[in-house]
């Protein structure tokens, strides 16, 4: 499981599971008249995500030996091609669901409840020799990444006359990732990044990536900067206001760190709730009591204000989703819910 130092509170209330009994130290369901729950609960998508369906998986098995929770990674675009075709009944997002996604759900069936679970930000990291890019603006990453940058940008005087000329080297998720997507739609707008970047599914691959480069810049969420402390440093970002500001809870919950903060998802499937170890799971994902266990991923809590309204969506099985194959970049998820 990540360990992170960040001190966070619960991702999300939910009153107490009401189709829940604890009996001899293990996690009961109402349905089936108090028996034991089993059987799988199949989640993937985002790797964002991953570290709080990891840990939660774990925890919630200890109590629930005769569930199998498997927890996939395939960026947030892969997971929901599987969770549209009916293959999971829990797809972990760091962005809302594309229209083109909801199409291919819609085309199989799959209704799906949308849950707001935590906030994220991206950050921009650089190598540890790095000295001269300690703050960067939106215009500047995108003179760095965008398509048309492609073998034409590659060193840093090109992105700014004060830097040296040194080669550029960049670092960042895949195509199927929502960090990717979010970052391209927050950094980017209309049109796509450039091409000819080492992309990896895995965030690892691109810490690694940027400590060994020196000329090296990369991206991914938050809960990976703490984990890496010391490996590679974060870049200060330019905000609307014209402020430096630092990726961190702090600045991502009182939204200073704009345009690179955003809230993650976990879409679960409203058939797959008719299964009580899948529905036992979902209820685990945001009950308050496992709070330490988001914040040990690095995740900042949702604001008070929205947790009554997460627990109604989830209560309640709302289908579909708040954001109509949007963007989520800026919005206020008090409003949209």
């Amino acid at each position: 499981m990540v360990s992170h130092k960040f001190r966070l509170l619960s991702l999300a209330a939910l009153a107490v599971l009401a189709t829940t009994a604890c009996s001899s130290g293990e996690q009961q369901s109402s349905a089936g008249g108090g028996a034991a729950l089993s059987g799988d609960v199949k989640v993937d998508g985002s790797s964002t995500v991953f570290p709080i369906g990891e840990a939660m998986a774990e925890e919630f098995q200890k109590s629930n030996s005769n569930v199998r929770v498997t927890v996939g990674v395939s960026g947030t675009g892969g997971g929901f091609k599987k969770f549209c075709a009916g293959e999971t009944d829990i797809s972990q997002a760091s962005r809302p669901i594309k229209s083109s996604e909801m199409e291919l759900c819609e085309k199989n069936g799959i209704e799906y409840v949308e849950l707001p679970v935590a906030y994220d930000a991206l950050s921009v990291v650089v190598n540890n020799e790095n000295s001269f890019a300690t703050c960067l603006t939106p215009a500047q990453l995108k003179t760095a990444w965008d398509e048309a940058a492609e073998g034409k940008i590659s060193n840093w005087n090109q992105i700014d006359p004060s830097f040296p000329d040194t080669p550029l080297v960049l670092y960042g998720p895949g195509t199927d990732s929502g960090t990717y997507d979010y970052f391209k739609e927050a950094i980017i707008g209309e049109g796509g990044t450039r091409g000819d970047f080492t992309a990896s599914e895995d965030d690892n691959i691109i810490v690694q990536g940027v400590e060994r480069t020196s000329g090296a810049m990369g991206f991914f969420g938050l809960a990976y900067l703490e984990e890496n402390a010391g490996k590679l440093k974060a870049v200060d970002i330019q905000n609307s206001q014209g402020n430096c500001v630092s990726p961190s809870v702090e600045t991502t919950r009182d939204g200073s760190y704009e345009p690179l903060s955003r809230p993650l998802f976990i879409y679960v499937a409203k058939s797959a709730l008719e299964k009580p170890q899948v529905k036992a799971f979902a209820e685990y994902l945001v009950n308050p009591a496992n709070g330490k266990l988001v914040a040990e991923a690095g995740y900042i809590q949702l604001p008070d204000a929205l947790l009554p309204k997460v627990v109604e969506r989830l209560n309640n099985q709302v289908v579909g989703t708040v954001f109509g194959g949007g963007s989520d970049v800026g919005v206020n998820l008090a409003e949209k819910l």
